[in-house]
C-alpha cells in the first residue's frame, strides 16, 4: 500500500490573461464563466484613482448587472469580509470580480467562502487545518490586481485579521483560487513610487522565501528564481518611472510567479512581517523589506547553496558559494536603498520594548515552520533586533 504522507501535490491551474488593456476583457471572461450578476470588490483608493471606470464600462456594455463593495482596508478585517458577503447575497450575485491590491483580492476570495459556509471564519484557519472544512463549489471569481506584490490573483489563500484574536489569519484551500487572473500593467500605472517599491519587495520576498523553504517542488523553485530575476531587472525601473509599462508588466509577472511559487511555503520573514502589520499597521511589503536581510543571514547557515543562487539572480558576481551567500543580504539592502525604502524598524516608530511581544506573535505564525532553518521564539526576537537599525 502507498504511504500517502510521502506524496507531493503540484498544481498550476489558473487562467491568466496578460497585456496592456486586458482589464477590458473582464466582461467577456465573466460571460464565459456563466455569470449573470457581478459583485465588484475593491476599495476607495482604487475608485478614486479612476481604475474602476473602465471595469464598470465593460460590464455595462456587456449588460452585466453589478454592485460594488468598496469598504476594504489595507489590512482587511473579518467584518469587511462579512459586510461584502451581505452585499453579495442581497444583490443575488453569482460572480465576484476583485479589483485592487492583495488585501482586496483576499477579501474577494473570502467573500465566496462566507456566502457558502457557516461562520465564524476562525474555524477555517489554516493553522488548525481549517481548509478541510472548505467544500465546493464556490461562486466564480475573476481577479484584476492593481498592485504588483502579493500575487493574490493566483493564490490559494486569503489573509484576514480575525476580530476575536486580532491576529492575521491565513485561510487556505485550492477552492479559493480565482478562475481567471487578468494582468494589465496599465492598472498598476497609478501606484506611487513608495507603493511600487513596497509591493515589489513583497513579490521579491515571496520568490526568495519560496525558493529557500523546505520541501520538494522543482517547478516552484524554477518559477521563484525567474521571479527574482524579473524583480532585479525591473523593480527599480518601475519605481523610478511609473509609465514604464514593460517594467510594470515584469513586476506583475514577478508577483504572480511569487504567489505560484509559495504554494511550496514561505519562511521566517513572513512570520516577522505579519505581526508588524496586524499589530502596528505597517505595510506588509515594507515589513518584509526591512526584515528580509536579517533572515537571509540567518538562513545561509542552513542553505548556503540556495542563498548563493538568489544572490546570483540579484546580480551578485562570483563563483564562491560562501561569498555569494554572504553578499545576498547586502544585495537586498542595496536594492531597498535604491528604490527609496527606509531601513530598520526604528525608522517606523517601533520601540525596542515592543519586540518581545512581537516575537511571541511571530512564533505563533505558521510561516516559519517551513523556514529552512528552525526558528525558536528567541531566534525571532534576535531577527527583530537585527532588523531594528538595519542599514
Amino acid at each position: 500500500m502507498t504511504n500517502t504522507q510521502n506524496l507531493v501535490l503540484w498544481s498550476f491551474p489558473t487562467r491568466v490573461v496578460l497585456g496592456e488593456g486586458a482589464a477590458a476583457q473582464c466582461a467577456n471572461e465573466a460571460h464565459q464563466l456563466g455569470a449573470t450578476r457581478v459583485l465588484l470588490v475593491s476599495d476607495r483608493g482604487v475608485e478614486q484613482a479612476g481604475l474602476l471606470d473602465s471595469i464598470r464600462g465593460a460590464l455595462d456594455a456587456a449588460k452585466l448587472p453589478h454592485e460594488s463593495a468598496l469598504d476594504i482596508s489595507s489590512n482587511p478585517l473579518e467584518s469587511e469580509v462579512l459586510g461584502a458577503a451581505r452585499v453579495f447575497d442581497d444583490f443575488k450575485a453569482d460572480l465576484v470580480l476583485g479589483v485592487g491590491g492583495g488585501s482586496v483580492l483576499d477579501v474577494a476570495k473570502l467573500v465566496r467562502l462566507a456566502v457558502t459556509h457557516p461562520g465564524p471564519l476562525a474555524q477555517y484557519d489554516d493553522a488548525i487545518g481549517g481548509g478541510a472544512h472548505i467544500e465546493g463549489p464556490l461562486p466564480h471569481m475573476i481577479a484584476i490586481p492593481t498592485t504588483a506584490g502579493t500575487g493574490s490573483e493566483v493564490g490559494r489563500s486569503g489573509v484576514v485579521t480575525i476580530q476575536a484574536t486580532n491576529r492575521k489569519t491565513v485561510i487556505f484551500s485550492p477552492l479559493l483560487l480565482p478562475e481567471v487572473a487578468i494582468l494589465d500593467p496599465a492598472m498598476t500605472q497609478t501606484m506611487p513610487p513608495g507603493m511600487t517599491a513596497a509591493t515589489g519587495m513583497d513579490a521579491l520576498t515571496h520568490c526568495i522565501e519560496a525558493y529557500a523553504s523546505i520541501g520538494d517542488h522543482p517547478m516552484a523553485d524554477a518559477i521563484a528564481l525567474g521571479g527574482v530575476r524579473l524583480c532585479h531587472r525591473s523593480l527599480r525601473a518601475a519605481t523610478e518611472d511609473g509609465d514604464d509599462l514593460k517594467a510594470r508588466g515584469d513586476m506583475l509577472k514577478a508577483a504572480m510567479m511569487g504567489a505560484v511559487a509559495f504554494q511550496k511555503g514561505l519562511g521566517a520573514c513572513h512570520s516577522l512581517a505579519h505581526p508588524l502589520s496586524a499589530e502596528l499597521g505597517m505595510h506588509h511589503g515594507l515589513a518584509n523589506a526591512i526584515c528580509l536581510p536579517a533572515v537571509l543571514d540567518f538562513n545561509r547557515v542552513a542553505v548556503p547553496d540556495r542563498i548563493a543562487e538568489v544572490a546570483r539572480q540579484l546580480g551578485v558576481r562570483g563563483n564562491d558559494e560562501s561569498t555569494l551567500s554572504f553578499e545576498c543580504a547586502g544585495a537586498i539592502r542595496a536594492l531597498r536603498r535604491s528604490i527609496g525604502l527606509p531601513s530598520g524598524l526604528r525608522s517606523q516608530g517601533i520601540q525596542e520594548s515592543d519586540l518581545p511581544r512581537l516575537a511571541a506573535l511571530a512564533f505563533a505564525d505558521p510561516c516559519h515552520e517551513l523556514n529552512p532553518r528552525r526558528c525558536t521564539e528567541d531566534d525571532l526576537l534576535a531577527l527583530y533586533k537585527a532588523s531594528f537599525d538595519d542599514g
